[in-house]
C-alpha cells in the first residue's frame, strides 16, 4: 500500500466546503474533522454510510446507524462569502497571517 504523505492543509475545522468531485458532487457541508496524516476530511452530512453497531449495555440499542465517512481532501473546496468555491492563499500583514480567497481577495 502507498505510504501516506503528511501535508499541510489550508482548510480548518468548521470551514464551509463544497464537494467538487465524486458521487456527492455539489453538496455543501461543514468540516468536522481533518486527518492530515491520510489527507482526508470528515464533512457533516456528506458521504453517509451505514454501520452496524453492537449493544454496549443492556438498555442500549444496537442496530444499523448512518455515519459520515471521510473524503479525500482534494475532493472538497472552501466556499467564500458569496457561496462560490475558491482556493485559499495567505496574506501576511505585520505579524498576522490571514487566509484570503483567491477569487475575490476577501478574508476567510
Amino acid at each position: 500500500m502507498a505510504e501516506a504523505i503528511n501535508t499541510n492543509t489550508k482548510l480548518k475545522k468548521n470551514d464551509q466546503v463544497t464537494v467538487i468531485s465524486g458521487k456527492e458532487k455539489g453538496k455543501i457541508g461543514r468540516i468536522l474533522k481533518i486527518d492530515t496524516k491520510n489527507n482526508r476530511v470528515l464533512v457533516e452530512g456528506i458521504n453517509m454510510v451505514k454501520k452496524a453497531v453492537r449493544k454496549k449495555s443492556q438498555n442500549d440499542r444496537g442496530g444499523i446507524i448512518e455515519v459520515e465517512a471521510s473524503l479525500h481532501i482534494s475532493n472538497v473546496q472552501i466556499l467564500d462569502k458569496n457561496g462560490k468555491p475558491t482556493r485559499i492563499t495567505y496574506k501576511i500583514e505585520g505579524d498576522a497571517k490571514t487566509r484570503v480567497s483567491v477569487t475575490t481577495g476577501d478574508k476567510l
